[in-house]
């Protein structure tokens, strides 16, 4: 029987108030209606008026050529901030603009190919880890401790501060509290009122702070001391970043909440990628021997490094595909200043913009066969001919994820060197739910069973 990739049946008929609230908190893939997936547009009104965009015209609008127009909504903006802060994933204007000018060497693609090696060295390790189980593994944790290595070495030259496994938990625990809507959000209660999850959620921001602010504090007494070196890490470019406008630094709370968000981000949304990956490969024999086969010929015993990407094209394919799937963000959300039109409907201050992008990238009318698996869709003549705003795995315009290279590199050396090794089948369970609270989880874990090849 053909393989047929976890799915979301979404909702034939409107939601009420109550029934979105309960979805939302379940999972806020089920609050996309049906329509989203055949539609360009959807509006309706609950509390106030809001619209699903699904049309690669008004994406780009909103994106590209009236951003300014399309700030991300407060609801968003009350989830992320109690981790993140005013960083640069949440500001505005000028302040974003200098954070983003700030950061943005550590990601140009020169540094990143010099980063190429913490990837390979990390793959490698994953790898010999697989071959020690036997039997089945729990991908997602082994990914997510692939890619928090990496993203480590990154930002902090090393792990020295981190208990892996105690951030991990208390990110889990950020997303299932402060992550999830409630219903004061639906009932437009000004954001001073104190949401349920933020409160229970406390203690996860003050583990996960705690530990990104002590590596901060040991550098800055390293600096004060005349011990550190320049260690051209993430933490080191944000210490050193000056406005050149203003001749400012950043705060320590700058520091803090952007690092706090970069290694978040820059760990769990790969980690994911890589799971669903792997996961779309077992179910479908075929295209893991191919993917397998091109990376054994281009690496042999070898761990990926960045001189084997351009000879492992399929394998790439495949990571972009399973974002097509399951985008690691699913649906964001925006706020109207002024009024515009999208799609030829009328939208108006105050409104509620909805970015559904798993419905985006399963349309009827964009993608044949949306819901199945086929990296074929990522081969370079069928990119060339597809509208840029039909993809949105990392956003799009001027406030795309400045992480994306280094993202798609990590997955892409990653993924090689663990199919160029061993054979992924699917252990005994169901298949896992894509389950949306603040990125995309398989809900249920991935369990594969890895066998050396």
């Amino acid at each position: 029987m053909k393989f047929e990739p976890p799915r979301i049946a979404p909702p034939t008929q409107a939601l009420t108030l109550l029934q979105t609230l309960r979805a939302a908190q379940r999972n806020v893939l089920e609050v996309i209606p049906g329509l989203s997936y055949i539609q360009p547009m959807v509006s309706g009104r609950l509390g106030s008026r809001w619209h699903m965009v699904q049309d690669p015209g008004a994406l780009r609008r909103m994106f590209l050529d009236n951003v300014g127009n399309y700030p991300k909504s407060e609801v968003m903006l009350r989830m992320l901030r109690p981790a993140v802060g005013d960083s640069l994933f949440t500001s505005e204007g000028d302040s974003w603009r200098w954070q983003r000018r700030a950061v943005a060497p550590v990601f140009a693609q020169r540094n990143v190919v010099a980063l190429a090696p913490m990837m390979t060295a990390s793959a490698a390790r994953t790898a010999k880890r697989l071959a020690k189980r036997g039997g089945p593994a729990e991908i997602v944790g082994e990914m997510l401790s692939a890619t928090f290595d990496v993203i480590c070495d990154v930002a902090l030259s090393g792990r020295d501060h981190f208990d892996s496994a105690i951030y991990g938990q208390a990110i889990i625990r950020y997303f299932e509290t402060v992550g999830r809507a409630s219903i004061l959000d639906f009932l437009h209660v000004p954001q001073w009122m104190p949401r349920p999850g933020a409160v229970l959620g406390r203690g996860s921001v003050k583990t996960m702070h705690a530990m990104v602010s002590r590596a901060i504090e040991e550098r800055r007494s390293e600096i004060a001391a005349g011990t550190s070196g320049r260690a051209d890490d993430l933490l080191d470019h944000m210490l050193n970043a000056e406005d050149a406008q203003t001749g400012r630094n950043m705060t320590p709370e700058e520091v803090l909440y952007n690092m706090q968000f970069f290694i978040v981000a820059g760990h769990e949304t790969t980690a994911l990628a890589l799971s669903w990956s792997l996961l779309l490969l077992a179910g479908d024999p075929e295209a893991q021997e191919r993917a397998s086969a091109e990376a054994r010929a281009a690496l042999g015993d070898a761990p990926a490094d960045v001189g084997h990407l351009a000879a492992t094209p399929y394998v790439k394919q495949v990571i972009e595909e399973a974002m097509r799937l399951y985008p690691p963000v699913g649906l964001l959300a925006r706020n109207v200043r002024q009024p515009d039109v999208l799609a030829g409907r009328q939208v108006l201050p105050n409104d509620t913009i909805f970015m559904p992008i798993f419905a985006l990238h399963r349309h009827r009318m964009w993608w044949d066969n949306p819901d199945a698996f086929d990296p074929g869709n990522f081969a370079p003549e069928k990119v060339a001919k597809r509208d840029r705003y039909l993809y949105l795995p990392f956003g799009a315009g001027p406030r795309v994820c400045v992480g994306a290279n280094f993202a798609m590199m990590q997955a892409h050396i990653i993924l090689a060197t663990l199919l160029a090794r061993f054979r992924f089948t699917q252990a005994d369970g169901p298949l896992p739910v894509p389950t949306m609270t603040m990125t995309v989880r398989p809900e249920g874990g991935v369990r594969l069973i890895a066998t050396p090849i």
